[in-house]
C-alpha cells in the first residue's frame, strides 16, 4: 500500500509515522508513506500556499494552484483509489471506513489548514472528505495521522497477531469486552472466574455479553433497533 500526504507542515508527522506499529510496517515494506510539502509546488516567490478569501472575511484560504500541481504530479505517475481531504464537514470517520481504506493500493490525503481550501479543490480534485470528529483543529495533519494509523494497522502482516485487529472495538459495531492480565488478584480485586476457567466456549459467551452490555451502556447509538441480538434489551443466548 502507498499513502501520499500533502501538507504545509510535514514536520508534524515525524512522531506519529516514525514510531511503533507504523514504523515497523514501513521497515517491513508493508506500506509506503510519503510526505509532500505543498510549498514545494507553489510558484509564489515566498512559497506561500494560502491567500485572502474573495469577498473578504477573517482567515486565509489554501490556494488551488499548489494543491492541483501536487495532485497532478502524483496522479500522473500512478492511479489513486481515493484522494481524501480532512475537513470538519466531511463524513464522520469510523472503523468500516478504515477497513475499506486498508484494501486499497494508493491513497492521497490532503491536510486542510487555515479556513480550508479553495472550493474548486473540493469540487474537482477530491474524491472523499473525512472528519474525525465534531470539532475544529489547527490543521488536518493530526486527522491524517489518525487515518493512516487506523488503516495501516489492518494491513496483513502489520500486527503479529492478526486476530487482534479483528476483535477491536467497532469491528462488529460493538465495543470490546473488558480485558485483564496477571496477577489474578490485586488488592482484593479479582479477575472474573470465567476467564480463568479454561472453558473457551463460556469465555466467548461472556465476552459477547460484556461487549453488548458495554455498548448498550456507553454507545447505544451503535446498536440501532435490531442490528445485534439483545439490542432491544434481551440477553444474548
Amino acid at each position: 500500500m502507498r499513502i501520499d500526504i500533502l501538507t504545509g507542515l510535514p514536520d508534524l508527522f515525524k512522531g506519529p509515522l516514525d514510531q511503533s506499529i507504523i514504523q515497523r510496517a514501513r521497515e517491513r515494506e508493508l506500506v509506503e508513506i510519503y510526505l509532500h510539502n505543498l510549498r514545494d509546488y507553489s510558484t509564489d516567490k515566498h512559497r506561500s500556499i494560502d491567500d485572502y478569501a474573495f469577498g473578504g472575511g477573517a482567515g486565509m484560504v489554501m490556494s488551488i494552484e499548489p494543491i492541483d500541481r501536487a495532485i497532478s504530479h502524483l496522479t500522473g505517475q500512478r492511479h489513486y483509489d481515493e484522494i481524501l481531504y480532512t475537513a470538519p464537514e466531511g463524513e464522520k470517520y469510523h472503523q468500516k471506513m478504515a477497513n475499506y481504506f486498508s484494501t486499497l493500493q494508493n491513497i492521497i490525503i490532503l491536510c486542510g489548514h487555515y479556513k480550508g481550501v479553495d472550493q474548486r479543490v473540493r469540487e474537482h480534485l477530491i474524491t472523499r472528505e473525512i472528519s474525525i470528529g465534531d470539532y475544529v483543529m489547527t490543521g488536518g495533519e493530526l486527522a491524517a495521522a489518525v487515518i493512516v494509523d487506523t488503516t495501516v494497522r489492518l494491513l496483513p502482516g502489520v500486527i503479529n497477531d492478526e486476530t487482534s485487529a479483528l476483535t477491536d472495538s467497532f469491528q462488529d459495531d460493538l465495543l470490546a469486552p473488558p480485558v485483564y492480565t496477571r496477577p489474578a488478584e490485586y488488592k482484593g480485586w479479582k479477575v472474573p472466574d470465567v476467564l480463568r476457567s479454561g472453558n473457551f466456549h463460556e469465555i466467548e459467551k461472556w465476552r459477547e455479553q460484556q461487549s453488548l452490555e458495554r455498548t448498550r451502556k456507553h454507545r447505544p447509538d451503535l446498536l440501532g433497533d435490531s442490528d445485534h441480538p439483545g439490542a432491544s434489551g434481551e440477553s444474548t443466548p
